[in-house]
């Protein structure tokens, strides 16, 4: 029998993170490949976000309130990981404290974990001033009155700035103020709730 088969049997036909029955594949839960026990049925919508963090979706994600008590260690080591990149969001949080791993299992989340810290190494992500990862069309807030240069204003602290776009510089944003479109430090923004 194929992992395929053996996953889709395990789950039912379902996404084994949001239960959904379209479009499932295979995904293996890093570090680990091959394994049936170390592999997920998922949906295109998950197996998109948890290969582009920076687009997670955490309304998407509130359904691992059901995920957490499941009894398929790869799911729930899925839902740690995820958990833990909404660190930003009170509902993730709570939900993270309610989950239990077993100390094997716990290892191998936060595995998958460094995994992620080495590709942030990399430059390969965007945070805001506090190390809240950034993401496609977030809203942040400025920390800090800022001289935009060539437009002749100060961008005051605390101006909310919507729908920001990602540069290929992790320590820059592209966002709109005062109806001027402009570069920002990372540094001097924070995520807005």
């Amino acid at each position: 029998m194929s992992t395929l088969d053996l996953l889709t049997k395990r789950s039912a036909g379902k996404c084994e993170l949001c239960s959904s029955a379209n479009n499932l594949t295979v995904y293996d839960a890093k570090p680990f490949e091959g394994s049936a026990e170390k592999a997920l049925l998922l949906c295109a919508i998950c197996t998109e976000q948890i290969n582009n963090p920076a687009n997670f979706d955490p309304n998407h994600w509130r359904c691992l309130n059901e995920t957490i008590w499941s009894e398929v260690s790869a799911a729930k080591v899925m839902a740690w990981r995820i958990l833990k990149n909404l660190n930003q969001e009170n509902w993730a949080q709570d939900l993270l404290e309610q989950l239990y791993l077993e100390e094997a299992d716990l290892a191998w989340a936060q595995s998958g974990i460094e995994l992620e810290a080495g590709l942030e190494e990399k430059g390969a992500v965007t945070k805001d001033s506090n190390g809240t990862i950034l993401a496609q069309g977030d809203s942040v807030t400025l920390i800090k009155d800022l001289d935009v240069k060539g437009a002749n204003f100060t961008a005051k602290r605390g101006t909310l700035v919507k729908n920001i776009s990602l540069t290929s510089n992790p320590e820059q944003i592209e966002g709109r103020v005062n109806g001027t479109q402009i570069v920002l430090l990372t540094r001097f923004l924070k995520k807005a709730n």
